[in-house]
């Protein structure tokens, strides 16, 4: 992975590319797509070396095949939670989390193997002058993440999300293998924006009658508008 020569003349891509390497190489979740070296091209971008998967990523598989089996839909958010869930022990927020980022591949033995891609605006715990760094790069009238799946706070003010952003991007992950839809549906981005922060979302069991009441639960209390409660 590495970035095009006319990517380079964004402040940003360079230290956003390299925060994505050292965020991955922090973590040792079997979920994680793994990063083993970190280097620069000829022409001065930098690169990755990472593993290299078989397989498609989660949105192409809803896209191709439909809503998912019920048990395997939450298979998958299982897996990526393990990933998740380290990820949040070191401080590290993910901030990207979508179908596109879930990369279904196979165990040896055959069985389904879930890896978590793109750590590119992950937020970690950073000192005073890296931190104000950060924050020049992630300024609140820059919308960074993929909208459809980003929490209330986060489409408020990226920089000051915690790890229970990415509680809420995995409800709408959940959401979108089970129903094949989104919990928020817009025709503007402004409209999409407004509705995921002042409306409640379209219940799932509405859309898939076999999503069982304790399942449409879950990801319904992802999705609540208050903070405190996810």
């Amino acid at each position: 992975k590495f970035l095009l020569p006319a990517t380079l003349t964004r402040a940003d891509a360079v230290p956003r590319f390299l925060r994505e390497a050292r965020a991955a190489a922090r973590l040792r979740s079997e979920h994680v797509a793994r990063v083993f070296e970190v280097g620069t091209l000829e022409w001065g971008a930098p690169y990755l070396v990472m593993e290299l998967l078989a397989g498609s990523d989660l949105h192409r598989l809803v896209k191709v095949h439909g809503p998912l089996a019920l048990s395997e839909a939450v298979e998958y958010v299982l897996q990526a939670c393990d990933a998740i869930a380290e990820a949040h022990e070191v401080g590290i927020v993910h901030r990207d989390l979508k179908t596109e980022n879930l990369f279904l591949t196979r165990r040896p033995d055959g069985t389904p193997w879930v890896k978590v891609l793109d750590f590119g605006i992950s937020k970690a715990p950073l000192g005073d002058m890296a931190e104000a760094a950060l924050t020049s790069m992630t300024r609140t009238d820059v919308v960074m993440g993929s909208p459809q799946y980003m929490s209330p706070e986060q489409l408020r003010s990226t920089k000051d999300v915690d790890a229970r952003a990415d509680v809420w991007s995995l409800g709408v992950v959940l959401y979108e293998l089970t129903t094949g839809a989104f919990p928020f549906e817009a025709e503007t981005l402004v409209d999409l924006m407004s509705r995921i922060i002042g409306t409640p979302p379209i219940p799932p069991r509405s859309r898939r009658g076999e999503i069982s009441a304790e399942l449409g639960d879950i990801v319904l209390r992802c999705l609540e508008k208050d903070r405190a409660q996810r």
